[in-house]
């Protein structure tokens, strides 16, 4: 990836997006290769969804999404929440409700210090030249506490597996 030292060697900008969840003490990163933007994260959470959680929770009716206020599933965002509501409530028949943590405090968010931060610790010191060997280093993150993550890669900026 190179991109903050030397933009002109980068092979692509890795875009991550982070899913926990708290009852399973389970993580899902999808990592893209283009912007981050609010339809990237509602695929993401769409692709968790699909790959992880309704099979974990199949009689679940409603989805609780805590989240920062910046970025792509920014609380201003229209364009995140139509989507969301779109490509996941209606197909799954979930009732989301979204709460946003104010500004700077997205330290009490868990993905930061339950994920975040373990993914941290096992890619430190290691360059991330292919999106693959990224994913690799996230899926191979554990902690003594049965932490378990799992990496996808979106290409593109969309999800060629799309679900209808």
């Amino acid at each position: 990836m190179l991109v903050h030292n030397y933009p002109q060697d980068a092979i692509g900008q890795a875009v991550p997006y982070d899913v926990y969840t708290l009852n399973t003490n389970q993580g899902y990163v999808c990592v893209g290769d283009c912007f981050s933007t609010p339809r990237f994260a509602v695929e993401a959470i769409d692709n968790w969804w699909y790959e992880q959680s309704r099979k974990s929770f199949p009689n679940a009716r409603r989805l609780l999404i805590l989240a920062d206020v910046g970025g792509p599933d920014s609380c201003r965002s229209r364009v995140w929440k139509a989507q969301l509501q779109e490509q996941s409530c209606e197909i799954y028949r979930l009732d989301v409700t979204l709460c946003y943590y104010p500004n700077g405090c997205s330290k009490w968010n868990p993905i930061e210090h339950r994920i975040f931060s373990h993914i941290s610790m096992k890619c430190a010191g290691k360059p991330l030249r292919m999106f693959e060997l990224m994913c690799a280093y996230i899926e191979g993150t554990t902690t003594s506490t049965g932490l378990t993550v799992k990496a996808n890669l979106v290409r593109g900026g969309n999800d060629q597996n799309r679900r209808k």
